[in-house]
């Protein structure tokens, strides 16, 4: 098992040496670097956590999709989420925010921290509105497809099931939720979150569209559905794609990252503390993802894939009410973890009754 986790361990010694320069850059005493070193740890494990079901996700795509684009996913992939998602995107909403060049934002992040946090905290209507409608809408076409066999907790699943022939189910209660939420806050701000909400639906559908079209046989025929009967049949199609796969899977992370980007300056304002401790993260959750695919990991344990959908349908919610109510980070990783720790738990209860 430690093999899979060779390379995280690596980046992680280099993330942690690079910390400690920093540290004492800013502060010149030991104690503040010690102080440096333990936020980037402590994001790291705050990465890790509300991440796992990512992870889940990432290799039920991943395990459909082709050899080769699957090969630059874990390659390029974690250059997309370690220096895009972590140093480039925030980069990229100050700039934005301030009118600036990204010259002028990265020296903005350097010399004036709070002015940097401000900006992008002011940012979270819109990146709540963004993320929490991809990930809603990932969730619910789990849980919305008619070819879904296998059932976790089956008194929520079954129904879904039944209404998934309901053309556009999933598009119309995302839209409602964003509306309903939108009539709890300002309306300078209730405008940014269903802009950005809409913009995050049009992502998702973007996507789905590149796979369909992409997953196509010679003759124009879609692909049919998964055959493992778990359900997730549109990521599939997707990931048969190999480019629409490669690009659901950005976007997936995308949305992921952003809340625990966000979530970050409750520890530092500092970009480069932030990027090192997330980038660690990052790096173990890939390392997890390519474990799940190679063991089989989500065959063997039939209920893990639903308890990531169900962690992700409440990191979707969570992220789209917080522009309402503050939620505590370590609430939403506790969440996350506890749902797939449960469906883990159900999954080798099912096998010993099996095996019996």
């Amino acid at each position: 098992m430690l093999g899979y986790y060779k390379g995280s361990l690596i980046f992680t010694a280099i993330c942690l040496a690079l910390a400690a320069w920093l540290g004492w850059e800013i502060t010149h005493a030991i104690g503040g670097t010690l102080g440096v070193l333990w936020i980037v740890a402590v994001l790291g494990v705050l990465e890790v956590s509300l991440s796992f079901d990512n992870a889940v996700v990432n290799a039920t795509v991943l395990r459909d999709m082709d050899p080769v684009w699957r090969k630059r996913f874990l390659s390029w992939g974690i250059i997309i989420a370690v220096f895009g998602m972590r140093i480039v995107f925030p980069l990229l909403i100050v700039a934005v925010a301030a009118h600036l060049g990204p010259i002028e934002a990265i020296k903005l992040a350097a010399s004036d921290p709070v002015t940097y946090e401000r900006l992008i905290t002011a940012a979270h209507v819109g990146i709540s509105g963004f993320g929490g409608t991809f990930l809603a809408m990932v969730g619910l076409e789990f849980f919305l497809d008619k070819n879904k066999q296998v059932h976790w907790i089956s008194l929520v699943e079954r129904p879904f099931v039944r209404l998934a022939p309901v053309s556009g189910l999933a598009i119309g209660l995302v839209l409602m939720a964003l509306y309903a939420i939108s009539r709890t806050i300002p309306v300078a701000e209730a405008m940014t979150f269903l802009t950005a909400g809409i913009f995050g639906l049009v992502a998702y559908i973007l996507v789905q569209s590149i796979g369909a079209l992409l997953g196509q046989d010679e003759d124009g025929h879609a692909d049919g559905p998964a055959e493992t009967g778990h359900g997730g049949g549109a990521a599939v199609v997707a990931a048969k794609s190999g480019l629409a796969g490669f690009l659901y899977l950005e976007v997936l992370d995308a949305s992921f990252s952003l809340d625990g980007v966000i979530g970050a300056f409750a520890l530092s304002n500092n970009l480069f503390v932030i990027a090192l401790g997330l980038g660690i993260g990052a790096m173990f959750v890939r390392s997890m993802t390519v474990m799940l695919v190679d063991r089989g990991t989500l065959t063997e344990y039939r209920y893990l894939e639903h308890g990531a959908f169900y962690a992700i349908l409440a990191l979707a919610i969570i992220m789209l009410v917080s522009v309402r109510f503050h939620i505590p980070e370590t609430v939403t990783g506790l969440i996350g973890a506890s749902l797939i720790g449960l469906a883990f738990l159900a999954s080798v209860r099912s096998n010993k009754k099996h095996a019996g």
